[in-house]
């Protein structure tokens, strides 16, 4: 298990680095991210090289067994770089530039920063690469975070040569733009410019293509430098942190050129449904590599300093945000930072050394927790562990978010919806783009996934029609790769698996709801539907509920209508399908319900879904790794829970035990 933290001893002192070292030993440091921002001082100069100091503190922390994750330092340009070449500032979409002062200044297409920036890593990757303390390399440092986009000129010559390879030609751009709207039509590529600012709807498929464009430029610096790595010589695992369901950054696609998905998660204190956020990043993560360990990269020991309010984080809460890493997945625990800055925008960020010294909590819990974390045995790799596939994808993400739309939807809440139910199950759920869902699930979940290619449709129905169950819905199959209708209307690719057609999407104006009934048997009374407004339904005669976002009109053409809008605009017309399609089932939703218990118990029942403990206290989170169960009370109560197995690290039944607020358990457990 690593576990370590960021680390700039350039900020400080030469002689504080050995009592840095000592501290280190006694937290149980085993890692260290090292000159993640250290570009000025590595090269102070267009000509001047400084490794000196480098040199020193890697021996040094090598001396003393810590391993060095090292960075390649470009995640910020230094002063001199921007005064010398103004080419490399990116720039909003008014095209004005962003300045240093900051960091991520720069445009990553630019071709004088890649030429600088591959100097920098060639000269540290041939120097390095084979020092016995250097044990993983850290590509840049969250690629993308806070420039999203940028519009300077390299992006547009980047986005045009992009383009170019993309369609070919301007005629097939054209084709698939639907440039013939609004008289967009282009005549050569060197027309197209960026989406920079605009009177009113940019065209979609721009947009589209400009998100892919940026998330591929930033990917295409993580590949540039890990091959000057790899040319270099240098055979370490070679990594870049993510921020898990960051929007500007397809991260599946990047996934398969990582050595080591690495993220950094840090949740909001004040998040009621903090737990629940924080588990879904961290089974995100976890997919984009299946059956890989990864490294929480980052986190905080204490509070951050960059939301409006910081509180605290309360007692033992470290530790069992570090637990559910550890039972979804991960093989490292690292932090942002080991010690604290005494300048700079982030002096109030806490570390694992604060600023008020190792009298405090937090290096008492840090330390705690190193203690604990090397006692762990080995522990199972993620295996195929979730019977349920969640299907998430940035493109779709990317598209269904754009403006011009029946309703404005917060596509990754209401995918959280889904997971955060499935969590109070106890159902381990693996997080993956369509064309992910294969046989080893039982239940595949596709909500609102408005963008689908035809490939991801293809291993949908195979995997209804190899046994699997899909419930797809609503707003779901409506355009294709460009953002485009298909020919024949919507759910053209799915329609004949779920044995739906579609009509109109009726979307409802918040907060309104729609009443929803069983086809055949009890209903909600008219009395019911007058004291709330809003709407009463029922899903198969499990759960009381409402539809929301939308309540679209279909015809169940080939599938059994389960339930039917009793009110609104598409009364009288299916709202819940089921249709036997091979040797699975598709059902469609043609609404979102307020509460999904109903309708997710009977999809669970249909797949032959269980949780992995026969019951699970509220406020209590479990999660499976191979034969290790992770038990976490998030509660401010103690609970009881029984599980199977025994204690991590004994032969001792777990049987009944109470958790106390914050506490968690390993157990051994077979299914």
């Amino acid at each position: 298990m690593l576990y370590g933290a960021d680390y700039n001893p350039d900020q400080w002192p030469e002689d504080i680095w050995p009592d840095d070292v000592a501290l280190m030993r006694e937290a149980g440091v085993t890692t260290v991210s090292l000159g993640i921002f250290s570009w000025s001082r590595i090269q102070p100069g267009p000509d001047e090289w400084d490794f000196a100091w480098l040199d020193r503190i890697i021996d040094l922390l090598h001396a003393g067994g810590i391993g060095v994750n090292l960075a390649t330092a470009t995640a910020s340009a230094p002063p001199w770089m921007t005064a010398a070449h103004p080419d490399i500032l990116a720039a909003d979409e008014n095209g004005a530039p962003y300045w240093h002062g900051s960091r991520q200044h720069h445009s990553p297409s630019s071709p004088t920063w890649r030429r600088l920036a591959s100097e920098l890593v060639r000269r540290l990757a041939e120097r390095y690469g084979d020092h016995p303390g250097v044990v993983m390399w850290h590509v840049d440092n969250e690629l993308g975070c806070h420039l999203n986009e940028e519009f300077s000129d390299s992006a547009r010559d980047a986005f045009r040569r992009w383009l170019a390879g993309r369609y070919g030609s301007v005629e097939q751009l054209n084709d698939a733009w639907g440039t013939g709207f609004w008289s967009q039509r282009y005549a050569s590529l060197e027309e197209v410019f960026p989406p920079r600012k605009a009177p009113f709807i940019r065209n979609p498929s721009q947009v589209l293509d400009f998100k892919r464009f940026m998330s591929d430029m930033w990917l295409e610096v993580y590949l540039m430098q890990r091959d000057i790595i790899r040319q270099a010589g240098a055979t370490q695992p070679i990594s870049t942190n993510m921020m898990g369901a960051f929007p500007p950054a397809n991260y599946a696609q990047w996934a398969p050129h990582i050595d080591v998905i690495t993220d950094d998660c840090y949740p909001d204190p004040l998040d009621p449904q903090r737990p629940l956020t924080t588990a879904f990043q961290r089974d995100l993560v976890r997919s984009l590599k299946r059956g890989t360990p990864w490294i929480l990269m980052e986190q905080a020991t204490d509070a951050v300093n960059w939301r409006p309010t910081n509180p605290s984080k309360k007692p033992g809460q470290l530790a069992a945000e570090t637990a559910q890493s550890i039972g979804r997945g991960a093989d490292g625990i690292m932090f942002f930072q080991w010690r604290q800055s005494r300048a700079g925008a982030e002096k109030f960020h806490s570390a694992m050394v604060p600023h008020a010294g190792t009298r405090t909590r937090t290096w008492n819990e840090t330390v705690a927790l190193g203690e604990r974390l090397a006692e762990l045995p080995a522990l199972p790799a993620p295996g195929d562990d979730a019977p349920v596939a969640l299907v998430f994808d940035w493109e779709n993400w990317w598209a269904v978010e754009g403006e011009g739309h029946p309703t404005r939807l917060d596509y990754l809440q209401l995918v959280r919806d889904w997971h955060g139910a499935l969590v109070r199950r106890g159902v381990m759920v693996d997080i993956v783009p369509p064309e992910k869902v294969d046989a080893r699930y039982r239940l595949a979940i596709a909500p609102f996934l408005y963008l689908l290619r035809s490939s991801g449709a293809d291993a949908l129905r195979a995997f209804v029609a190899g046994g699997g169950v899909l419930a797809a819905g609503p707003f779901t199959d409506i355009v294709d790769d460009n953002d485009r209708f298909r020919d024949g209307g919507f759910l053209t690719q799915l329609g004949p698996v779920l044995g739906v057609a579609f009509e109109d999407f009726r979307a409802l104006v918040p907060p309104a709801r729609e009443r929803i009934a069983e086809r055949a048997g009890e209903e909600g009374s008219a009395a019911d539907a007058a004291e709330d407004p809003r709407a009463y339904a029922r899903f198969a005669g499990r759960v009381a509920g409402s539809g929301t976002i939308v309540a679209e009109s279909v015809w169940a053409d080939d599938a059994e209508v389960l339930a039917t809008f009793e009110t609104g605009p598409s009364a009288g017309r299916p709202a819940l399908t089921r249709r036997a399609h091979g040797d699975g089932s598709a059902w469609y939703l043609a609404t979102m319900p307020a509460d999904l218990d109903g309708v997710l118990d009977a999809l669970l029942d249909d797949a032959g879904v269980s949780g992995e403990l026969d019951q699970v206290p509220a406020g209590v989170e479990v999660a499976r790794r191979g034969d290790l169960l992770t038990l976490i009370n998030h509660g401010d109560e103690a609970v009881e829970v029984t599980a199977p197995g025994t204690v991590l690290g004994s032969e001792n039944p777990f049987g009944t035990r109470t958790l106390d607020p914050q506490g968690f358990a390993f157990v051994r457990a077979v299914r």
